[in-house]
């Protein structure tokens, strides 16, 4: 799997990071910091729902 860090982790001390990787039809996330640990897959459409929903409901700053 390719893992890319994801734009919606933290920025700051690098402590917040999640990563993801692309498959044919699901999303996997882990965390950069224990990357042999257990991911997380989700089938894209849902990946994609959570995504918008997190968007839309941002409080702001």
């Amino acid at each position: 799997m390719n893992w890319r860090k994801s734009t919606y982790s933290d920025g700051g001390d690098g402590d917040m990071c999640v990563e993801i990787a692309t498959l044919p039809t699901r999303i996997a996330i882990r965390d950069s910091k224990a990357p042999t640990r257990a991911t997380l897959s989700f089938p894209t459409p849902a990946f994609t729902a959570l995504i918008e929903h997190l968007k839309a409901h941002t409080p702001a700053p």
